[in-house]
């Protein structure tokens, strides 16, 4: 449980057609990619400065 399948993906994608229109899917998917690539460098900017933090912690 927890994993998309092959079917369970393209029903999403029908949906998705389906309620949006075919002239605003690129659209969306160009906001989703730049929304997770967005958490993507935040995520390794806020890892970056536990790692700084913990290491400064253990030369203490």
């Amino acid at each position: 449980m927890g994993r998309i399948g092959a079917g369970e993906l393209i029903l999403l994608l029908v949906i998705a057609l389906v309620i949006f229109g075919p002239s605003k899917l690129p659209d969306i998917g160009k906001a989703i990619g730049k929304g997770l690539r967005e958490f993507k460098n935040a995520t390794r900017g806020l890892s970056d400065e536990v790692d700084d933090a913990t290491s400064t912690g253990k030369n203490e």
